[in-house]
């Protein structure tokens, strides 16, 4: 039975997640900043078979709460096994590129409040000498594109903090695990055409619970955009720059 921390659970690929975590029987402590959602998923969890069901409720920037939701959840489940980090905006890019206060309020979230978290689960795993650190990130963190290019610096920093971090805790036994979202149709991307690229979060979900059940380094999900994703950054910046992407 795996112990496992969700910030952000009430996001859709969350959600899903955590019905396929549940599915396997695992014992949850879900974090998100609406109660009455949170409530209702962990209902819902605890009726598909999850062994334990707890909550907080707490905003991501929310710095001085971190450690404390952190430790109520390692006591509450009797320890942790798996964090996994899933909160997180997609910018508008222009009024970023219009007000540095509207950049900087994203970047604090889904870069800060992230840095936050993971210094505090990647101490207390390090100690314990055991542990899978998870974050949903995206593939727009690999390369900069004029569309989204505020979206894609905070996932290309937390692609980049994540990488340092896999190598400085593999001796100590801990997994970090980069899973690298492509297009999926969620609340967050409503406004957007859909076509064949894009999927839906009941799909990505067990794809995203295999990859922390092997500890894997880096998940594309779906896994074709590690194939886009190469094809990407193999052209070169004087033709890239062009391009209206």
């Amino acid at each position: 039975m795996k112990r496992i921390l969700v910030f952000g659970a009430t996001s859709a690929i969350a959600k899903e997640t955590a019905r396929c975590l549940a599915d396997k029987g695992a014992a949850l402590f879900l974090v998100a900043r609406n109660e009455a959602t949170l409530s209702e998923l962990a209902r819902e969890l605890r009726g598909r078979g999850a062994t334990r069901v707890e909550t907080a409720v707490m905003d991501a920037l929310e710095w001085d709460r971190h450690e404390s939701v952190v430790a109520q959840a390692a006591e509450q489940l009797g320890g942790l096994d798996v964090a996994l980090i899933a909160h997180g905006t997609l910018p508008d890019q222009q009024k970023c590129e219009a007000s540095f206060d509207q950049t900087r309020r994203e970047l604090d979230l889904n870069i800060m409040s992230v840095v936050s978290l993971l210094t505090i689960v990647s101490n207390r795993f390090e100690r314990q000498g055991a542990g899978t650190i998870a974050v949903l990130s995206s593939v727009a963190g690999d390369r900069g594109r004029q569309s989204n290019y505020v979206y894609g610096a905070a996932k290309g920093a937390i692609n980049l903090l994540l990488q340092g971090m896999r190598n400085r805790l593999y001796r100590s036994g801990v997994k970090v695990v980069t899973i690298k979202l492509g297009r999926v149709d969620t609340p967050m991307t409503v406004s957007f055409e859909k076509g064949l690229s894009w999927a839906q979060p009941g799909a990505v979900a067990p794809k995203i619970c295999r990859a922390i059940e092997r500890g894997q380094d880096v998940a594309y999900v779906p896994g074709y955009w590690r194939v886009i994703m190469l094809v990407l950054r193999a052209i070169p910046e004087a033709w890239f720059k062009r391009l209206r992407l």
